[in-house]
């Protein structure tokens, strides 16, 4: 495990999750929002919710999405320009939960 260097005012940075240990912490929050039915983006859920950053935001928000989307718990319904502060209004995904999770068959 590296070592964490404190910043200049002696405090300890705040650790950075691993992908694995985010995932757990923010995936609830998708699974809420597919089981009502509603369209969303990733940014809307984690703006409601005030989900943390991933480790790598890049590629994580696409993975967990992705992973959403195999599993059976979302479905991608059409896009739209992104509404993240940083995103210059580039398309993004907008997603439904599918049948059965809305069900509560997929989670």
């Amino acid at each position: 495990m590296p070592a964490i260097q404190p910043t200049l005012d002696g405090t300890q940075p705040a650790a950075v999750p691993d992908y694995h240990t985010w995932v757990d912490q923010v995936r609830p929050a998708f699974v809420t929002a597919a089981r009502t039915g509603q369209l969303f983006t990733s940014y809307e859920i984690a703006k409601a919710n005030d989900l943390p950053e991933p480790p790598n935001p890049r590629a994580d928000w696409g993975n967990l999405v992705l992973s959403l989307v195999r599993d059976g718990v979302i479905e991608h319904v059409t896009f739209d320009r992104s509404r993240r502060p940083t995103g210059e209004r580039s398309a993004v995904g907008v997603w439904r939960g599918t049948r059965a999770a809305q069900a509560g068959r997929a989670a």
